[in-house]
């Protein structure tokens, strides 16, 4: 099979994306205002509380099996590797550009999350579609894909809901109690320390009464509870994720799965009116990403090195990344050389970065048109940076 042939394939489901988030761009746009940012916010509620659940609960129960999570076990590890990889190479990019802190956690955010969920859930699909697919039958290949998309989305939103989310929430809303508590402790050793010298000698003072260790220590408490009170473990539990587990049961407990999964299945409406309200999911969000990005076209305070900089670490240094650790992965047995499940593992590594982040930063309420000129030059750009790398992605495993 040509590399041409290959392009062609891996091509399709990215222009597909590219003009429903172009449609999404023009509907917002000011002289057409139907999709309007009050619009965008209440639709983007709806999703997230309805659509996205919907759809991540019912791949799940329909595709996941416990034979199927056995073997595909080294997925989380993946995605947890694209989050570590990827947050290493934010802090490198924080080192160099010294952004401002409210947006330390944006920047190593969308270096660590990608879109796992939404766009592998369109391109995996049309690429078995595709002729010059290299994946063998198309509806095979369909099936799998679905399976490998949704455990992808609900791995994917669990990480971006434990990592992120509480990493934004740490730079932007900093506790002034840690400094209170530091201010205090430093003026009582203040005080400790003038006292000793009017009733000992130095010499005393100096090497006997030397309280440092213990403000260190002090200091160090202070910190990891500044952290842990910031850190919010139910944002973990977003409705996506609840639905991931309802999904997972679903699947993996054949009593529960007989009853609401197949043809035959007593209460298969519940499982098809499932499916019927996530198949809005992809479309709706993807027509809302299009329109945020008209918010990218005005500007924002961020600087455009930052933003190439991001450009390069999710388009050019974790796909590099990705051929070296799957690759590695496959060398040691930890992953079967099945084409399909390393092109999706390897795919990972080159998404853009995840939609929810934009979420997350209108959550908090800072670096909102920031983020829309960060996800305006990655999306824009990741036509091209996806086209290649899933022809090079497809040829590495074909």
């Amino acid at each position: 099979m040509g590399f041409f042939d290959l392009f062609c394939a891996a091509s399709m489901p990215v222009l597909k994306v590219l003009i429903v988030t172009a449609l999404g761009s023009f509907l917002a746009l000011d002289s057409i205002n139907i999709l309007t940012q009050t619009t965008r916010k209440n639709v983007n509620e709806i999703a997230f509380f309805v659509f996205n659940p919907a759809l991540v609960g019912s791949n799940l129960a329909s595709t996941i099996t416990y034979e199927s999570i056995t073997s595909m076990w080294f997925m989380p590890v993946n995605i947890l590797l694209t989050f570590i990889i990827g947050s290493a190479l934010g802090w490198v990019l924080l080192i160099i550009a010294r952004p401002p802190p409210h947006l330390k956690g944006l920047i190593i955010g969308t270096c660590a999350a990608g879109n796992l969920g939404n766009m592998l859930l369109i391109i995996l699909p049309a690429v078995c579609k595709e002729k010059a697919s290299p994946f063998g039958d198309p509806d095979v290949c369909y099936d799998y894909s679905i399976a490998y998309a949704s455990l992808s989305l609900a791995i994917g939103a669990v990480y971006l809901w434990l990592y992120v989310y509480n990493l934004v929430r740490v730079f932007v809303a900093p506790s002034d109690s840690c400094n209170k508590a530091v201010a205090s402790i430093d003026e009582s050793v203040t005080e400790k320390e003038d006292l000793t010298r009017a009733l000992l000698p130095s010499s005393v003072s100096s090497s006997n009464i030397n309280r440092k260790p213990k403000v260190l220590l002090d200091l160090m408490k202070q910190q990891l509870w500044n952290f842990s009170r910031h850190v919010n473990l139910k944002a973990v539990f977003a409705p996506s994720t609840i639905a991931a587990i309802v999904g997972f049961v679903i699947g993996t407990v054949t009593p529960i799965r007989s009853l609401l999964i197949g043809s035959t299945a007593p209460l298969r409406v519940i499982q098809d009116s499932a499916s019927f309200v996530g198949d809005a999911a992809i479309p709706i969000v993807t027509l809302i990403v299009g329109g945020n990005l008209v918010r990218g076209l005005k500007g924002s305070g961020i600087s455009l090195p930052i933003v190439f900089g991001i450009v390069l670490v999710r388009y050019v240094f974790l796909p590099l990344s990705g051929i070296l650790m799957v690759k590695g992965a496959i060398y040691l047995g930890f992953v079967a050389a099945d084409p399909l499940y390393v092109f999706v593992l390897l795919l990972q590594f080159a998404v853009p970065p995840a939609i929810n982040t934009g979420t997350i930063m209108q959550l908090f309420g800072v670096g909102e048109s920031e983020c829309s000129v960060i996800m305006l030059w990655t999306y824009g750009l990741a036509s091209i940076s996806l086209s290649l790398w899933s022809t090079i992605f497809m040829w590495l495993v074909a």
